[in-house]
């Protein structure tokens, strides 16, 4: 008997609106799925995260999930939500997206195995490159009216008064081109149900409309929430942008990071839905995080677990020994071995100042380092009384008035860390 997957989202709090019949379906054997993604990118980001660990659960419960990379449908734009058309891309790139994706889909998915529920990867360019107009018309068009897909709340909003733009005809038959790709499935992998955010319901459900008027059989819809912070800001979107999970776009420090900084409200809903910790294992981390918030034992489990998932544990260790650089007891040696992209992530927003290599061949002596050359400190006075302290550090160590910074100080061959006290930093970029 398989996994009951409809009763796992729901626990997880995962399981937004699922057509009637949906749990009793499910329970009769090995069934396909779909989610749709868009390749307008060569990564995913977290926002996408919730689909595809939909597809993990639905796998890990004995089906069959099928990633579709909508390369015919990400030339369009969806209306739902959206307030304007994308653009299109060509060939090539949608190619290289499409690979990109399926290789950060595959730390969740299974696509190699001979398992019969081994994940399958398709793109809805393939069967809508080569559909002349006329043909869909009659073939697809005409089995949905148009006061069918007036009624969709995703194109009611965009009619409404308060929308600043029209809608064009072109998004207006997006619903019926994701529904077309919901029958193809159908017809070509036995795929019966699709997934996806709350907001797809519309897509979804015209989907299952043909698959009633055409295929002559029944297709299920299920829909996860729109994941929300508890403070009202956006999730998965920091000040610079997405978070993504390509490690060149947003680092594992600041991949780790993000999770780590969660409140405890979202903490408790993300590490539900963002890790496969079994309900015994969260409720009894829920408990213990409650005894002592100011330890925050929920946001970092989450922050680990997600990061090795999507990175690996490598890259999870680094991120760790990264923010201690920061918060904890770390050495000169665990700076440089940071590489310079998250060593320019830690230290972002940092006051930065910029001194000559030649400045370093004698020795850059600590009053310049600190103030005359630097302006780091407001005066050579400054910079002295700090030095007979004992609050001044160079790389993470302390120094006296008499230490000179050399070459062998430099992090990654172009970079000074310098303090004063515990929170106050200062980076020197040596240029050649």
């Amino acid at each position: 008997m398989a996994l009951n997957f409809v009763k796992e989202l729901e626990w997880r709090g995962m399981l937004h609106d699922a057509m009637p019949g949906t749990e009793e379906y499910l329970m009769e054997g090995m069934q396909s799925a779909y989610v749709g993604i868009d390749p307008t990118a060569d990564s995913l980001h977290i926002g996408h995260l919730v689909s595809v660990m939909m597809l993990r659960h639905f796998q890990l419960a004995g089906h069959k999930p099928i990633a579709l990379v909508g390369g015919a449908t990400g030339m369009i734009g969806d209306p739902s939500g959206k307030s304007s058309e994308r653009n299109l891309l060509d060939e090539a790139t949608l190619r290289h997206n499409q690979e990109a994706l399926k290789n950060q889909l595959s730390r969740f998915l299974d696509f190699e195995s001979d398992a019969d529920n081994a994940a399958v990867l398709v793109n809805n360019y393939d069967w809508m490159k080569d559909f002349s107009f006329l043909d869909f018309i009659r073939d697809v068009g005409k089995h949905i009216t148009v006061n069918y897909m007036m009624a969709k709340d995703s194109v009611k909003k965009r009619l409404s008064a308060e929308a600043k733009e029209g809608m064009s005809f072109t998004e207006f038959t997006y619903q019926l081109v994701q529904g077309y790709d919901f029958l193809h499935l159908f017809r070509t992998h036995n795929c019966t149900l699709q997934m996806g955010g709350s907001d797809q319901w519309g897509n979804i459900t015209t989907g299952t409309e043909l698959i009633r008027k055409i295929g002559g059989a029944k297709g299920y819809a299920l829909t996860c929430p729109l994941i929300t912070k508890a403070d009202g800001t956006k999730f998965g979107k920091t000040e610079s942008g997405n978070v993504w999970l390509d490690a060149e776009r947003t680092s594992p420090y600041k991949f780790y990071q993000y999770w780590l900084n969660t409140s405890d409200a979202d903490a408790e809903k993300y590490i539900k839905i963002f890790t496969f910790l079994s309900k015994q294992e969260i409720e009894h981390l829920v408990a213990e995080h409650s005894q002592a918030p100011h330890l925050r034992l929920l946001q970092k489990k989450l922050a680990e677990e997600i990061t090795e998932m999507v990175h690996s544990k490598e890259d999870l260790e680094n991120a760790i020994k990264a923010s201690d650089i920061l918060f904890g007891k770390s050495t000169s040696q665990d700076l440089k071995a940071l590489n310079e992209k998250t060593f320019l992530d830690i230290f972002e927003g940092v006051p930065q100042a910029q001194v000559p290599m030649a400045s370093l061949e004698g020795g850059l002596d600590m009053i310049a380092a600190l103030s005359a050359q630097t302006g780091f400190l407001g005066s050579n006075g400054e910079a002295r009384r700090e030095l007979k302290q004992n609050s001044i550090s160079v790389n993470k160590e302390k120094v006296q008035e008499d230490y000179l910074i050399g070459r062998e100080d430099l992090i990654n061959g172009k970079f000074v860390l310098l303090q004063r006290g515990k929170k106050n930093y200062f980076v020197l970029t040596v240029t050649e």
